[in-house]
Parts: C-alpha cells; structure tokens; sequence
C-alpha cells in the first residue's frame, strides 16, 4: 500500500486529502497536531514515532529527523540496492510527504524577539520537503493546500502524475528557498552586526514573487513581468487594487510609484491634493478646497503635459472631481478610494485604468535598490516626512506667513521631482517645474517657461531647489521673474556669495539643511 506522510501547521484541507487517500487505500502517517486533527475526525492514522520505532523528543523538536522516515522519501523505485537496504533495516517507501511549515514570515514581520522567532524555524519540514522534491520521480511533495485536489485528481493518471510532481518538486524548492531566505533576513535585520562604518548587513537577500506578466517592458522589445516583494510595506504597489479599464504596464507601474510617492508628502494632510504625473515626474501639484479644486489647480500648473498623465489624489475622488478628469485625457487615476457616483462616470471611459492605494508613506527603514550592471545599488527610501527642525532662515528679510506656507508646500513637491529640480510656486500649486536637466540653470529656464506657457504670473512666487544653488546666478534669475523666496539645502562652497545675492534683492531664503536630490 503506498504511504502518504502529512504533517502541517496550516490545516486547510488536510481532513479531506487524508481521508480521500485512505479511500483510495493508502496509509496515512502523520505527527503531533496533524495527527490530533485527523483522528478528531473519525480517520485512522499512524504516528510517526510507529514508523521510526522511537518517541518524538524535545516537545516534538525531533521527531521526522530519522532514518526511517528519510529512507523511505529517498529510496529509488528502481534500484535493488535501496529496496534492499530498506527491507534489512524494515522500512517501508514513503510515496507522499503533505508539509508546510512553521509560521516563521508572520514572527518576523511581528518582530518577535530572538528566542521566539527561532522557535518558528522549521528544521524536519524543510527537510522532508527538500528529499521528496529531490526524488520526485517516486515522491509527490506537497507544500500548499491549494494544490490537494490537482494531487488526487493525478492519482489516477499516470501521466498527469508525472507532470504534477516535477512541477510541485520545482515548487518546493522555490518555497524553501523562499523561507530560508526569510530567515536570513530576519539575522540581517536584528541579529547581524553592520560593518563598522556601514548601517547594512554584509549581505541581502531579495525574496520576489511574480504576481503579473507585462506586455513588455519600456519598449516593445524588451520582455517584463512585476516581481512583488514577500511582505511589501503598506501602501506599495502589490496592495493596490484595480477597479477599472485596461491591465497595468511597464511604464505605467514605475509612474504609478512616481505618483504614489509624491502625493504621500501629504499624507493625511487637511486639505486635498493633487499630483499629476509623466513619465515619473509630476508635471502639477495642487492643494485644493476639495479633490475637483486640487485636481483644477493642478492641471493649471502644465496642462499640456498632463495629457495622457497619471492623477494620484490623497483624498477620496468624488462625482465632482471625475466630472473634472473624465474631460481629459488620462492614462490612470490613483487615490485612497473612489464614490460610487464617481466610478459611474469614470468607468464610461473603456481604458481608463482606475487604482485603488492609500498614499503611505514609505517605512523610514525600507531599502530601495537600484540596479546596475554587476549588482545593486542599495540605500535608505528617501524620507516623505519633512520636519522643520534644521530649517533656519539666512537672510535679512524673514518669510511672511503665506511665504512660508508656501515654502512648504513647494520643498515637498521638488522632493517628487526628477534632479535637478526647481519647483515654483504660489498659494499651494506649482506654476512651473523644472525637472531631470544637466544644470539647475537649465532647470530654472524650463521653469519659468513652463510658467509663461500658462500665462502664470511669478510675481510674489516662491521657488524651491532640491540641492544648493552653486552659484548667485540663479538667485538673480529668479529675482528677475519676481520670486520673492527661496527653499534649498545650502551647503555649497559659495552659500555666502547666494545668501548675498537675496539680500541685494530683498528677498527671504530658507536653508533646510537636507537635500532631497533624486537622481
């Protein structure tokens, strides 16, 4: 009779695969809780320890760890050598090993301490899982419950068993893989010292999960597909949720995240706002009354960029606000959630893609990795929270109240823009962004451009600068255009000759203190 071993802590499932087994005539070997289960259920099981003739030891640390059990996963149906070797020690083949194992993703992500989490790792688990994975030509190994009724479905057709166990072997192997590499995060995390001078571990480990193959990736020619991490942060891409219109592409994922990651600056935020996005930069950002005032005064930043743009709102999209967006043209709308009355109108429109994603912002500890040839670049998530504690003002003149608000709201949108950066604006919206030039003077042109192109009028405008300004050219610039204050980091060699420059026009300069380059 063939034996299926089943011992899992996820227990979805297991009654009915066991007694289906034993009506098709199999033994049913099982441990501890699996067994306990089973046997509540009115199923008559063997233990393990009937198997290997020796009692579980150490609250049931050991207990599959035996060369009966073992023997029985690895022995090959066709060698003669093996079956004798199992028929002198009285071992029986093992034709089916059902496992998954310890809970260890959800101790790590609780942040368990130590002790505790290594009380979750899995040893007899992998272990059983890895020796019938390896002899899969004679073992099915089963890791997920969802795939208990492909497995008694191939039990009666030979063929379909062969296909099943090599795809379940691959499975297994991706799973403990995966699970290892958990735990090795989990040391480099909490337990493993940095290098000196280092805040990382000396190694990192990435655990991707495919969740969606793309058409292809920024050109046609190039294959992609979206790898999710195992346990994303809040608020990242794998959480969304699409409600509408056509699937998801390369590009539009990366100005989906360009998008997210703007509007998160105002996270929970009194006033609404609004981020229009292209080609992973925002081409207009507004605060607004409500989602159609912020959206409004976002399109009037650039509204020939925003056509075909990406919307992220940090509030709810209302019947009003759709009213607004359905009479442009748009590739994605991204916010917390949306009225029903406004997926009725915004839905009319077949490809318009509508996602559903709190605007988070993300963990101040996340890794963002950048890939280069040969490896990865790995640093800290810039930070989408902007305290004002370094924040000093360096000339003569000090910022009115509505400067200073909109100093605010103007270092938050250049911390969204594409290096280098030069954002101005006034009563809480951008008039014109510089974005991703070779100079911060070319960066400025484009700026003002954009704002003339809306006939904006920078008198009384502020202007916001991502890095310093390395020379006071591009204070007497902005004077020029009748911008009143100054955001940047300072630091330059030169901060006395520019700090000069806003004196002689009598305007107001904050030094921050932080840079929020993106590169």
């Amino acid at each position: 009779m063939p034996t299926a071993l089943l011992s899992v802590s996820d227990k979805t499932g297991i009654t009915e695969l066991a007694r289906a087994l034993i009506e098709r005539g199999w033994d049913v070997v099982s441990t501890g809780g699996t067994a306990r289960t089973l046997r509540e259920a009115g199923l008559a099981v063997a233990d393990v320890s009937d198997v290997t003739r020796h009692p579980e030891m150490m609250e049931g640390r050991v207990k599959t760890l035996h060369p009966a059990i073992h023997a029985g996963i690895l022995a090959r149906r066709d060698r003669r050598d093996d079956a004798a070797a199992l028929e002198e020690h009285g071992y029986r083949t093992i034709d089916m090993v059902v496992v998954n194992l310890y809970a260890f993703h959800e101790a790590a992500a609780a942040n368990a301490p130590m002790p505790d989490a290594m009380e979750q790792v899995d040893i007899g688990g992998p272990t059983m899982l890895r020796a019938a994975a390896k002899n899969h030509a004679a073992v099915l190994a089963v890791v997920d419950p969802l795939d208990y009724g492909r497995v008694l479905a191939a039990l009666d057709n030979d063929q379909a068993r062969v296909t099943l166990a090599r795809e379940l072997a691959a499975k297994v192997f991706r799973h403990t893989a995966d699970y290892d590499a958990a735990i090795a995060r989990y040391f480099a995390e909490t337990a493993t010292a940095a290098p000196v001078g280092s805040t990382f571990p000396d190694h990192l480990r990435l655990d991707l999960e495919q969740v969606q193959p793309l058409r292809y990736g920024e050109n046609p020619d190039q294959p992609a597909a979206f790898f999710a991490e195992h346990d994303p942060p809040h608020g990242g891409l794998p959480s969304l949720r699409q409600l509408h219109g056509k699937e998801l592409s390369f590009n539009n994922l990366l100005d989906v995240d360009a998008a997210v990651t703007a509007i998160s600056a105002w996270t929970g935020a009194q006033r609404p706002a609004c981020v229009i996005v292209k080609h992973t930069t925002p081409c207009g950002i507004a605060l607004g009354e409500h989602a159609a005032d912020a959206y409004r005064r976002a399109l009037a930043g650039d509204t020939v960029s925003a056509f075909g743009g990406i919307v992220a709102f940090n509030t709810a999209v209302t019947a009003a606000a759709a009213g607004v967006l359905s009479e442009t043209f748009l590739e994605i709308v991204v916010a917390p959630s949306f009225d029903d009355d406004a997926l009725d109108t915004l839905t009319r429109k077949k490809n318009l893609r509508l996602l559903a994603l709190p605007p988070h912002p993300a963990p101040p500890d996340e890794l963002d990795f950048k890939r280069v040839r040969g490896g990865f670049l790995v640093q800290h998530r810039m930070r989408m929270t902007f305290p004002e504690t370094a924040w000093r003002v360096v000339t003569d003149r000090e910022p009115d109240s509505r400067e200073m608000d909109d100093l605010r709201f103007a270092w938050r949108a250049a911390a969204a823009v594409k290096s280098n950066a030069i954002v101005l604006a006034r009563d809480a919206r951008t008039l014109g962004i510089g974005a991703g030039q070779m100079s911060r003077v070319d960066a400025s042109r484009i700026a003002v451009m954009k704002a003339a192109d809306q006939a904006a009028d920078l008198k009384g405008a502020v202007l916001a600068s991502d890095a310093f300004f390395p020379f006071r050219d591009g204070v007497d610039a902005a004077a020029s255009t009748g911008v009143t204050a100054l955001i940047q980091p300072g630091g330059s060699i030169r901060d006395d000759e520019v700090i000069a420059a806003a004196n002689e026009h009598g305007m107001a300069m904050v030094f921050t203190g932080r840079r929020v380059f993106r590169h």
